[in-house]
């Protein structure tokens, strides 16, 4: 089966700096890939090189086994490619509905569905985005998302700065979003949490791939974990 989205040798970064180098990567239909590593090993920068964001200094994007290299992120999220990027970027003046419709695309995620898996929204659906909390944010950045009817959903630190019952709130919904089958790629410093989803972790470590393998390898041997992210698993 061709991989939704896939890297081979990629390299990025900013300027004259050298982020990634090296990556391969292929993300499958209905997999879930945690991608885990320190402040600053370039997960982030990852996954906007992977969405288009920034562009590929060496080596490919590929989309369904094509070069992506010429779409931007408008096309690759037409493509099936949702991102809910570090810092939520929802737009405040527009109200939770608003925000939902602006994203949606026919599919089996409505805006019934979103707001009866996060009823908090559905009880401020009328608010600005500016009059949420920062975890009603998140929440609305999540269903925004699969509001596009995506193939593929990406966090970027989903639950990072959050109280824990909100953590937890988005972390289900995150496993309820597996359960229908969705590829997924989430990247947050919660390691325990992160491998409970995923079928394969991954290890950045000075924007290189140090270990990649399945969950239960990282738990039966955590070493690479106090290796590169000082934790256990």
């Amino acid at each position: 089966m061709t991989a939704i989205l896939s890297a081979r040798n990629l390299a990025a970064g900013y300027g004259g700096s050298r982020v990634l180098s090296g990556i391969d990567l292929e993300i499958r239909a209905g997999e879930a890939i945690g991608l885990l590593g320190r402040n600053g090993m370039g997960k982030t920068t990852l996954i906007r090189t992977l969405t288009g964001v920034l562009p590929a200094a060496e080596g490919q994007v590929l989309l369904d086994g094509t070069d992506a290299a010429a779409l931007p992120p408008f096309a690759r999220a037409k493509c099936g490619i949702a991102v809910v990027p570090e810092g939520r970027g929802i737009f405040a003046s527009l109200t939770v509905r608003e925000n939902l419709r602006l994203a949606a695309t026919p599919g089996d995620w409505t805006e019934a569905r979103i707001l009866d898996m996060f009823p908090r929204l559905a009880q401020r659906a009328a608010n600005r985005g500016n009059h949420l909390s920062g975890g009603e944010q998140q929440m609305l950045a999540i269903g925004r998302a699969l509001m596009t009817n995506p193939r593929l959903l990406i966090l970027d630190e989903a639950t990072e700065g959050l109280a824990p019952l909100m953590r937890n709130e988005i972390w289900r919904v995150i496993r309820l979003v597996r359960q229908t089958g969705m590829a997924v790629l989430v990247v947050d410093r919660a390691v325990s949490d992160v491998l409970s989803v995923a079928d394969r972790a991954i290890v950045l470590v000075k924007g290189q791939i140090a270990w990649s393998g399945p969950p239960d390898a990282l738990r039966a041997d955590p070493a690479p974990l106090h290796r590169h992210l000082g934790v256990g698993a």
